[in-house]
């Protein structure tokens, strides 16, 4: 055999044997554990979703998603974090309004399109959180104590995030004035306002139901299209004469941007199934939240679409 066929033999014998090789590699992903960062402290509505989360999508990823909590910035020093780790698939992060708002307030440079989006996976409607023994029962009360006490209603929010700017909403819709308390993340604030120490706050029910059921909380509106099958004696703030005040949080995932698109693709499918396994319906309902799926595309219009609103509504923010 003369030598350039030699050559040319070896050439398409290497090439024959590394493309398998490559894509064995790649069909292998994930082969070790993701990080999953959640942006925010133990106990709050996001950390207990995420951990359900995690612990369901184990099982159609083959790889356990450890949870790092990272909170601080409002929300903002986990994603920080995220958008450093490597583009390899192998970091995700958890992502919901507070990222856009933090944006739009100036807390942060970072935006959803400097990740690569996921998936949608939980809605958690929003509630009206009061004192069980606060001087107001019903919405309609504590709006009346506000207007009569401007500026001394202590409203627990995590300032520059998503409460913040539902809090802000209720008070143009009912030209109220509040004196905002900040605190990282919906755990602290809803134990801040067991504690006596504020007045009224945004929550859920994955951290405030508890509280609602033990006595210690009121939960007065929740911010949903219609009544909750949790909460089924709240009226919702449509009922109370204020449809425009549609306070919901959608929690999904990011990776690092430049994540090849492949492994978007197998963690988005892990998610899937993840979403219409029953068990991790009844144990999201359970921590009182719903199941929602959005691929990657999807997704990332929700996040398009939410971006141009809260950017509109940022403004209020600034006192």
């Amino acid at each position: 055999m003369m030598r350039s066929q030699i050559s040319l033999a070896l050439v398409l014998a290497t090439t024959s044997l590394a493309a398998p090789a490559t894509a064995l590699a790649e069909s292998a992903f994930p082969d070790e554990p993701v990080e999953f960062i959640v942006p925010w402290s133990p106990g709050g509505g996001s950390d207990t979703l995420m951990r359900v989360v995690a612990n369901h999508a184990e099982a159609h990823l083959d790889q356990p998603l450890p949870v790092i909590n990272m909170p601080g910035v409002s929300g903002t020093t986990g994603l920080k974090e995220l958008s450093r780790r490597d583009a390899d698939g192998y970091t995700i992060g958890q992502v919901h309004e507070g990222l856009l708002v933090a944006h739009h307030t100036g807390l942060t440079p970072l935006n959803h399109d400097d990740f690569a989006p996921v998936a949608a996976v939980t809605q958690s409607p929003q509630y009206l959180t009061v004192p069980a023994d606060a001087p107001y029962e019903t919405f309609g009360e504590f709006v009346d104590y506000a207007t009569e006490h401007p500026g001394e209603v202590r409203f627990g929010v995590t300032l520059g995030g998503v409460p913040h700017i539902h809090a802000a909403m209720m008070e143009e819709a009912e030209n109220l004035q509040f004196r905002y308390v900040g605190f990282e993340g919906t755990g602290p604030r809803i134990r801040a306002l067991v504690g006596g120490h504020i007045d009224a706050a945004i929550g859920d029910v994955s951290s405030a139901g508890e509280f609602v059921k033990n006595g210690d909380l009121r939960f007065l509106a929740v911010g949903s299209e219609e009544r909750q099958a949790e909460t089924p004696e709240v009226p919702t703030f449509a009922e109370l004469g204020h449809p425009e005040l549609k306070l919901n949080i959608i929690r999904g995932i990011l990776a690092p941007a430049g994540t090849p698109e492949e492994r978007i693709a197998t963690l988005a499918d892990a998610f899937e199934a993840m979403s219409q396994d029953e068990n991790f319906a009844d144990a999201i309902r359970n921590a009182g939240a719903s199941v929602v799926f959005q691929g990657p595309q999807a997704f990332g219009e929700y996040l398009e679409a939410s971006d141009a609103t809260i950017e509109r509504l940022s403004g209020k923010l600034a006192r």
